[in-house]
């Protein structure tokens, strides 16, 4: 069934090419979406969860790395196509997280292969950090339930897709601008401080000094987690 399969988002202004991976990829047993911009692909993003992303470096307006950069935070990985083959495209790629890089002209099958290799690499990252620990909770990504010594701590929606966007990225912060961006229900800025708030009442012993979630100036906020793995 469609929902079973890898949902890939291919990104490139190139009208062939795209109809051509579009037709190749549902061949090979994924589902695609196909954007002709980085603003088309946005509004993708925004409508539909994706397993990865087959991004073009070189679109007019903003181009791929642009729109790479833009996505820190997601965990959706990236594959990079690029017609130039220049190395500093390769490493800037890489470097903004990109998990793979394919210059053209390629084969079809090689990039099925590398789609495979990414999904299975991630996929076993996923499995092995499902569970994060900070003081005397636990929280499953899978589920997005919240335990203290075992017992379920009650978050709202919101709550919950907050405290995972953090969690996925424990110890590093995210900033609040990325927050809202992934939060379209939150509305603004503004929301993601009330929210947070609220969230830290329910898990800092003292939330006007917060030892998990704390505020890094000019950062966002960041979620200190002692461990992670499978429980």
């Amino acid at each position: 069934m469609a929902h079973d399969k890898p949902h890939i988002l291919v990104v490139d202004d190139d009208d062939r090419l795209r109809a051509l991976l579009s037709k190749y990829l549902n061949e090979q047993g994924f589902l695609v979406t196909a954007a002709a911009s980085a603003k088309e692909a946005r509004g993708k993003l925004t409508a539909f969860i994706f397993d990865l992303l087959i991004l073009d470096v070189m679109m007019p307006g903003e181009t791929g790395l642009e729109l790479l950069a833009s996505l820190k935070g997601s965990n959706t990985p990236v594959l990079m196509l690029s017609a130039m083959g220049e190395s500093e495209d390769r490493i800037s790629g890489l470097e903004l997280g990109a998990e793979d890089y394919l210059t053209k002209p390629f084969e079809p099958k090689e990039l099925v292969l590398r789609i495979r290799a990414i999904l299975r690499r991630v996929t076993t990252q996923e499995e092995k950090a499902q569970i994060v620990k900070f003081g005397a909770f636990s929280f499953d990504l899978s589920n997005s339930q919240l335990k203290r010594d075992g017992e379920l701590v009650y978050l709202t929606s919101n709550e919950a897709m907050l405290l995972k966007f953090l969690a996925q990225q424990a110890g590093s912060p995210v900033s609040r601008e990325e927050l809202s961006r992934l939060m379209p229900s939150s509305g603004n800025e503004r929301s993601i401080d009330v929210q947070m708030v609220r969230l830290r009442k329910k898990i800092e012993e003292n939330d006007s000094k917060p030892l998990y979630i704390q505020t890094i100036r000019g950062a966002g906020y960041v979620l200190y987690a002692q461990a992670t793995g499978i429980l």
